[in-house]
């Protein structure tokens, strides 16, 4: 059975605590539990200050065969960001603008460079999705047209290789556009003048949607799956209805990272989709689910950390 974890950002003082917690204990330079594994949702690095013991202990478990991983998009951000353009001399795959430097500057703070060369090599190895026996993880959305063409785009390319990431990191590409939607959701193009302001605090025309769910029925506001509150009540345009991909009720149970949610404890979106990222690096808390090979997912299954940027010095946990 396995235990999954949401984003992380360089917080490994919550990431230590949770996994005791859970039950784990280093052993051998990993943590390990008897009978059970952990799968990291991605999104380890950048913010936290302590991005280098987070990297040190998710990658040693997942050498060591007690834990499984899929790519954050804060990852894919920092390949990226390191890898040159091949048909703009000097440019990179992800622009070098002050917004971009800054995101990554507590990584590149934090880590040598020879630590940094390391880690973005190993980064190249991690699936951007886990389809496996019960159940399902992605970072942001699961989209079965967008797995099936970027499986076929890396078995071709011989895994997430420069020739990959060429194609993949560049806009107008399909490549671009699937891998966008599993690693940072499915977006929707706000009414004209309509705009809200995100946690960055930049102001934004296009809100991530409940991808999960079926449009019919929502507004702007009610199908948002933003962190801040999106006021528009306006019915959703035809496109997005056109767009729409719901996850079925039936399939496996899907696990989730990557939306920021504010919340004093975590709640299941469906009964087969759940989000663990509740914005540990912003004062949230660090958050997992004990599966326990359920097909419908149950809050009790939570186990959460309060992130140390809280004043309140305590630990909240649901153990099955």
């Amino acid at each position: 059975m396995y235990d999954l974890i949401g984003d992380i950002h360089g917080h490994a003082d919550e990431l230590v605590q949770l996994l005791g917690v859970l039950g784990y204990s280093k052993s051998k330079g990993a943590y390990r539990h008897p009978d059970r594994k952990v799968i990291f949702l991605g999104d380890f690095i950048d913010r936290g200050s302590k991005i280098r013991q987070v990297l040190e202990t998710v990658r040693s478990m997942v050498e060591a065969g007690t834990a499984l991983t899929v790519m954050g998009n804060h990852e894919w951000n920092a390949l990226a960001f390191h890898t040159e353009d091949s048909e703009k001399s000097g440019e990179f795959l992800r622009r070098h603008s002050r917004k971009n430097i800054k995101q990554l500057s507590q990584t590149h703070n934090q880590l040598k460079p020879g630590e940094l060369a390391s880690y973005l090599k190993w980064f190249r190895t991690l699936p951007m999705w886990l389809d496996l026996d019960g159940l399902r993880v992605v970072h942001a959305c699961w989209n079965d047209e967008s797995i099936s063409t970027l499986e076929r785009s890396i078995q071709g390319r011989g895994g997430l290789t420069t020739k990959f990431l060429q194609t993949a990191c560049k806009a107008g590409n399909q490549e671009y556009h699937h891998a966008e939607e599993i690693l940072r959701g499915k977006k929707a193009a706000l009414p004209n003048g309509i705009a809200f302001e995100d946690k960055e605090g930049e102001l934004r025309t296009k809100m991530r949607t409940r991808w999960y769910l079926a449009p019919n029925g929502h507004t702007y506001e009610s199908y948002s799956f933003e962190s801040t509150e999106v006021a528009c009540p306006h019915e959703l345009h035809p496109s997005v209805h056109a767009e729409a991909a719901p996850y079925p009720v039936t399939a496996k149970p899907v696990f989730i990272g990557h939306y920021w949610l504010n919340a004093t404890q975590p709640v299941i979106l469906a009964d087969n989709v759940a989000c663990l990222d509740f914005s540990v690096a912003n004062g949230g808390f660090l958050c997992a689910y004990r599966w326990n090979g359920e097909q419908k997912l149950n809050n009790a299954n939570f186990v959460w950390i309060i992130s140390s940027f809280c004043q309140v010095d305590r630990l909240k946990k649901m153990v099955a």
